[in-house]
């Protein structure tokens, strides 16, 4: 039996530290392509890129149009080779770091993740969700290293919408329910290999953090305050959520959500956490978990504004059909549904959404009386 565990080379987290990120950055590179999209530029990303310049950094500024899609990979390693770049900084959320990995890999030079926001646990995985150009979910792509460094400024993620937050605090909330269902199954993790206890301890603080924490760190970046609690939960959503995860393995929760990518409509407009908030009750709802379990995980979402309703997530007159479809996709032998410690069928995943959305409404009735 093989075992593994993986990190990033370096993790750095404070405030104010994007600007303070010379000394970690100049070990990488010194040409490098900034990528980030237009509204990240208008935030931050500009002013960053002067930063770079003033420190005697040749840097190549890149829009990243908002896909990971293998098309985009392309276009931005061609202008990363054409230039000549000796190390690739992803500034943004999600898709535009999990895109910077692919294209350092593709180019073959250190890659730098700064995420501008805490609202997934992409950032210090050694892999990328890879998405057809129209949204939905095409791949995993695998590397074989973590991200040379990642750098999270709190000042930054506390200057971001309180949405954003919770939405990365349900992306980490998955993270131990996953990887607790893969330590049953004796199934391999992201890694390709057993867990460690390592990895699975860390899945297991991750939530601990999380329901300890969660709902000050929220409630302090509805201020735009960097509090302990913030810097707690970054952590959580970013480092340990993002190891958690990687170690620890991904079952049906992180699969749902890849299987609502199947569907039309303004379902886009929910954020990957939100939508993986739902994948995660209706990982519990496979799972045969007791109504007292299951209720710590619902009140917790509801706290925080999530997602568990059909309703919720702009779908509530989703036929059967339309649901089989999202268990299809959830199921595809592409996906980590094979994880889980038993078989889940297309059909097992659309009565298991249905019994949240159910279950979730008598629930909150309940609790208006």
């Amino acid at each position: 039996m093989t075992q593994m565990f993986g990190s990033p080379a370096s993790y750095v987290q404070g405030k104010g530290v994007l600007f303070d990120s010379v000394q970690y950055l100049e070990k990488l590179g010194r040409k490098p392509i900034l990528m980030a999209d237009t509204a990240v530029y208008k935030i931050v990303g500009d002013q960053f890129k002067d930063y770079l310049t003033e420190n005697k950094f040749d840097v190549h500024k890149v829009i990243f149009r908002g896909e990971a899609s293998p098309e985009e990979i392309d276009r931005i390693t061609g202008i990363g080779s054409d230039f000549g770049a000796d190390v690739v900084i992803g500034l943004g959320g999600g898709k535009t770091l999990d895109s910077a990995k692919a294209i350092a890999d593709n180019l073959k030079v250190p890659v730098a993740i700064l995420p501008s926001l805490a609202s997934t646990d992409a950032p210090c995985s050694r892999l990328s969700v890879i998405y057809h150009e129209d949204g939905s979910f095409k791949a995993y792509r695998f590397y074989d290293k973590n991200p040379d460094l990642v750098l999270i400024d709190t000042r930054l993620v506390a200057g971001a919408p309180a949405r954003l937050l919770a939405s990365g605090i349900a992306d980490a909330l998955a993270t131990n329910v996953e990887a607790q269902a893969v330590a049953k199954g004796n199934s391999d993790n992201m890694l390709g290999a057993k867990q460690t206890l390592v990895g699975n301890a860390i899945a297991q603080k991750c939530e601990d953090t999380l329901f300890k924490y969660g709902r000050l760190a929220l409630a302090s970046v509805k201020q735009h305050a960097v509090t302990d609690a913030l810097n707690k939960i970054v952590e959580a959503n970013t480092l340990m959520s993002g190891v958690g995860f990687e170690s620890g393995g991904l079952s049906a929760a992180h699969a749902i959500h890849d299987g609502l990518t199947a569907l039309d409509g303004p379902i886009h407009e929910l954020t990957h956490g939100e939508k993986v908030a739902y994948g995660t009750l209706t990982q519990l709802f496979l799972e045969g978990r007791t109504e007292e379990e299951f209720d710590r995980y619902l009140a917790f979402d509801l706290s925080l504004g999530l997602p568990t309703t059909l309703a919720d997530l702009k779908i509530p007159d989703v036929t059967d059909a339309e649901l089989l479809k999202v268990g299809e996709q959830a199921t595809a032998p592409a996906d980590t549904m094979d994880r889980m410690p038993f078989e889940v069928t297309p059909d097992d995943v659309a009565q298991a959404m249905r019994g949240v959305d159910a279950y979730s409404r008598a629930y909150q009735a309940r609790m208006q009386r």
